[in-house]
């Protein structure tokens, strides 16, 4: 009797939801699964106690004390699939010391919900461009989905946008369990961007909210948001694309009403006053959004796009505008 060969996977990144997908693959006996971890001090406590002490602290770590690297050259010479779980602002940094064929004929799965700063460029392109990963290779994993509520093991549902459909089919039998089903889609761009506007308009919906704004003008700011996102995934990657699906309007839904909503945390701060600054210290997480607002910005002006919301959030975090008058305004333009 023959055993099936195991697919050897690499979760880069010790964040929420990274390790709310350690929970998932560890679990799938298809899997052979590794884990980078970049501070030492983290991999230690995890070998010793089989929790990650910094997020989602209560989900059990069944990986081989054997597979936890904190080298990067190591763990990607031993796997042939790869999942990117650091935050777009880090990204480039931690990547650097590789060689431009260390993902050479790997999987590449992405979960960041953020841009390259400075590169203005979307995981796929930055991959693409910097380290000549085939489009056919990359895959974007997506939700709508908070981890707090994977480790809960409640009913969820992630998108695998990719072009090989071989690809998403065997990521799907990875991924699926008694409370993870996954769809199909092959709009890579369309659902990376939409990830990356969200987590925008999730900040501005807490700005909303900080301010004291109710759930009758929410449910109008995220009706107009919804549109402002097809403007934008529209006008530069035109696909026939239903808008209303989970991938763009649930994942947009779940980042701009959830309690787990860094980015709507973050918002809801600034709109009670707190400084950007000061409420980032605070919050000790990664809002993408505040990253991601910048890069869309300099793609809206280049475009000459028409995008009052994630224009308004933009003069906010970055220039320094009053977030009572400017939200005021914008109420203004919404319908």
């Amino acid at each position: 009797m023959t055993t099936l060969k195991k697919a050897k996977l690499a979760i880069l990144g010790a964040g929420s939801f990274a390790t709310a997908l350690v929970k998932i693959f560890a679990d799938n006996d298809s899997v052979e699964l590794f884990w980078w971890i970049r501070r030492e001090e983290t991999l230690n406590q995890i070998r010793k106690s089989h929790h990650n002490p910094n997020y989602l602290s209560s989900v059990s770590i069944n990986i081989p004390s054997e597979n936890l690297f904190s080298n990067l050259e190591s763990i990607l010479e031993k796997v042939d699939w790869v999942l990117l779980g650091i935050p777009a602002a880090f990204l480039e940094k931690e990547l650097s010391t590789l060689n431009k064929k260390a993902f050479l004929n790997k999987n590449i799965i992405s979960v960041i919900k953020g841009m390259v700063p400075g590169k203005n460029k979307v995981i796929a392109d930055f991959m693409h461009e910097e380290f000549s990963v085939p489009l056919e290779n990359f895959i974007v994993l997506t939700g709508p989905c908070h981890a707090e509520e994977i480790a809960q093991e409640k009913l969820s549902y992630l998108t695998i946008a990719c072009l090989d459909d071989i690809k998403t089919h065997a990521l799907g039998g990875f991924i699926q369990n008694d409370y993870i089903r996954t769809q199909a889609s092959r709009d890579i761009y369309g659902t990376e961007y939409a990830s990356v506007l969200k987590n925008i308009i999730s900040l501005a919906s807490g700005i909303f909210h900080g301010l004291g704004y109710g759930d009758n003008f929410q449910a109008v700011f995220i009706a107009n948001s919804i549109q402002e996102i097809r403007h934008f995934i529209q006008k530069l990657y035109p696909l026939d694309r239903e808008i209303n699906d989970s991938a763009y309007l649930g994942d947009l839904l779940v980042t701009a009403y959830s309690q787990f909503s860094r980015n709507r945390t973050l918002g809801t701060m600034i709109g009670k006053g707190y400084s950007i600054q000061s409420a980032q210290l605070e919050m000790n997480m990664i809002a993408e959004g505040y990253f991601a607002s910048a890069s869309i910005q300099s793609i809206i002006e280049e475009n000459g796009l028409n995008m009052p919301i994630t224009e308004t959030v933009f003069r906010i975090l970055y220039r320094g505008a009053n977030p009572a008058l400017e939200m005021e305004k914008l109420t203004y333009l919404l319908h």
